[in-house]
């Protein structure tokens, strides 16, 4: 299980990475908001455990960044105990929320709670501009006329869909769609993105699969 943790202070967060470790999980540990935000997006994380108070970007705005895009649980940690401060953070999504000073024995049973509950469901359809998704019946539509789509073309778009506006780079779509590590002598992403955007984008004024050159590719609508 890959567990995110985003926690500024030294000591609690090298307490907490080798409990969770010792317990058996697999911890990336950040100490800035940005980084914490940058990782939750890019890395496919089973759990987030968030501080408030961050140098660069705080939780709640990491959080509400977050929710835009993905569903991954996430156990806010903070010293912040007022009553205002935890209906806030589960107003903006958070899943649990812990008071410091805490029991690391309770801290281990939320994360296990939290891991056994899962991400809550996605929607069975997903649109964004004219482009509707059915991910139950596996159908896709731009503006009202059926596109069709291979089963990896489909799982491309899927993870386009879900993530607009973000930057995705050749090795994050080929370990998320083929389930490969990516080999820089394959064109393997290139190729089913260049077939994905003639399907999707020809025909039509306004383009949203864009190529970002150095970087990957991002699934936004621009004017």
């Amino acid at each position: 299980m890959h567990i995110l943790l985003v926690e500024d202070e030294p000591k609690s967060g090298d307490y907490l990475r080798r409990g969770l470790t010792e317990s058996g999980f697999v911890v990336d540990w950040v100490q800035t908001g940005v980084d914490g935000l940058h990782n939750a997006r890019t890395l496919d994380y089973k759990l987030i455990i968030l501080d408030v108070m961050l140098p660069g970007m705080n939780g709640w705005d990491i959080l509400r960044e977050l929710r835009r895009t993905h569903d991954t649980p996430v156990l806010f940690l903070t010293a912040r105990d007022e009553v205002d401060d935890r209906v806030k953070g589960l107003e903006l999504g958070a899943d649990d929320y812990l008071v410091k000073p805490f029991a690391f024995t309770e801290l281990l049973a939320r994360v296990r709670t939290l891991l056994r509950r899962g991400p809550s469901r996605e929607a069975d359809v997903i649109e964004y501009d004219d482009v509707v998704l059915d991910v139950v019946r596996r159908k896709a539509t731009r503006a009202g006329h059926r596109i069709d789509l291979t089963a990896k073309e489909f799982a491309l778009l899927h993870m386009l869909i879900r993530r607009p506006g973000e930057v995705l780079s050749r090795p994050q779509i080929a370990s998320q769609v083929w389930d490969m590590n990516f080999d820089s002598d394959t064109n393997v992403v290139d190729v089913a993105v260049r077939r994905l955007r003639a399907k999707l984008d020809d025909g039509f004024d306004k383009k949203l699969l864009h190529t970002v050159w150095g970087m990957g590719y991002v699934f936004e609508a621009r004017q």
